[in-house]
């Protein structure tokens, strides 16, 4: 895979790893603020009413979330420094090399 698309994938996963946040993440802040300010929890749903549950569950969701976010970003990160400590696409050998101005002798033949 070309350098380029090392830095257009890494992009690319960072991105998804904001967007997974800002999803599913605000389902998570209310349960934050209840489990340390009130220390009862309750799962809010439009047709029912609140149920109590407990808040050590919803915490390990949390923290599930934020370690999926937290590797999507850690492996965009780490694409995007392969892509850009590799050899560029402009490095190409002469040999390799293809169009007006090349020395290759297939373009010759045309």
């Amino acid at each position: 895979m070309s350098d380029t698309r090392f830095i257009i994938l890494g992009i690319g996963i960072i991105f998804a790893g904001f967007i997974v946040i800002g999803i599913f993440g605000p389902q998570f802040f209310g349960s934050t603020v209840e489990s340390e300010e009130f220390e009862d929890c309750f799962d809010y749903s439009e047709d029912k009413p609140p149920v109590p549950v407990d808040c050590e569950e919803m915490l390990q969701g949390k923290i599930v979330l934020f370690g999926l976010v937290l590797g999507l970003i850690v492996t965009g990160v780490f694409t995007l420094i392969k892509g850009a400590k590799g050899n560029w696409d402009q490095n190409v050998k002469p040999e390799d090399m293809v169009g007006p101005g090349s020395e290759n002798p297939k373009d010759s033949d045309k």
